[in-house]
């Protein structure tokens, strides 16, 4: 008894979508989906931006010491909330690894994540991530409230929030890098 072509084809079809769930092909497709999906963030218009209360927020390094935000008052920052077992986190964070390339000692990167140390570690080193890690302190008081991973927020110099974007988004994009360099030009 011969097999028919649509038969195989069907076959082929079932196989070629059960390998999304149940291989590392599947993974690297889904960010890969991801990454071609995301959006850009909206810009705040001036108006409408809200300036933190303060700066005084504890978090810990990639090395678990305390520090504190205030460090970052008087500058631009780029916040966003992550966490490593969540897809569209892991699709932004290349975009957000690019964005640190390019503006690393001009703006203060706080990449947070509520997650142990160590599977943190493990997923910097397979991606070769090197932005600095923060680790959010859980029950701490923030001047933000931490966003749903992914999440981001960027400030001014005022502590005024610029962007925040909820979601999955593209940061290195020339929309982002105009509005960076906009950031760092203006005054305090």
């Amino acid at each position: 008894m011969a097999i028919k072509k649509k038969t195989v084809l069907n076959i082929l079809l079932i196989v070629f979508i059960l390998s999304f769930f149940v291989t590392p092909l599947g993974y690297h497709s889904k960010i890969m989906l991801n990454r071609l999906f995301a959006g850009s963030a909206d810009v705040i218009p001036a108006d409408q931006r809200i300036r933190i209360e303060d700066y005084n927020w504890r978090l810990k390094n990639e090395n678990w010491e305390f520090f504190n935000f205030e460090k970052s008052e008087g500058k631009v920052v780029f916040i966003n909330f992550w966490a490593s077992w969540r897809l569209p986190s892991a699709a932004e964070l290349k975009s957000i690894q690019n964005l640190y390339n390019t503006y690393k000692g001009k703006v203060d990167f706080y990449i947070i994540t509520d997650e142990e140390q160590e599977p943190v570690i493990e997923f910097m080193e397979e991606n070769n991530f090197d932005f600095p890690v923060t680790y959010l302190i859980i029950g701490d008081r923030s001047p933000i409230p931490a966003l749903e991973p992914p999440g981001t927020y960027i400030l001014d110099k005022k502590g005024r929030i610029v962007v925040k974007k909820e979601g999955i988004a593209d940061w290195d994009n020339e929309r982002i890098m105009s509005l960076m360099e906009d950031l760092l030009k203006a005054r305090t």
